[in-house]
């Protein structure tokens, strides 16, 4: 899924993702994720502000994927290189391990 605002800072990204983390947590999941790419610092500063955390980056990621995608472009945002993926996540619910018995 993409999020994309027609009309910046009006609110409605931070109502669907709320919405969506709403959804989650009643449908049991444990965890939410997204990506984006290196180049995106809009959506990673927006991404942060939601309560989401960097948790893994992917080096030179895109060269992948134009293998599948030629039309990728080299440069993106801010005529920032387009190279690496960055996933953000959020902890809706802590797993619980199994409770061991102790004798």
């Amino acid at each position: 899924m993409t999020i994309e605002a027609m009309r910046k800072n009006s609110g409605v990204g931070s109502l669907l993702i709320g919405a969506i983390v709403e959804l989650a947590k009643s449908s049991g999941c444990h965890r939410l994720y997204l990506q984006t790419t290196n180049d995106n610092t809009n959506a990673m500063r927006f991404y942060q502000r939601q309560g989401f955390s960097m948790c893994e980056l992917r080096l030179n990621e895109l060269d992948y994927s134009r293998k599948l995608k030629p039309s990728i472009p080299l440069v993106g945002d801010d005529d920032i290189p387009l190279m690496h993926e960055i996933e953000f996540e959020m902890i809706l619910k802590e797993h619980q391990a199994p409770i061991e018995a102790m004798y």
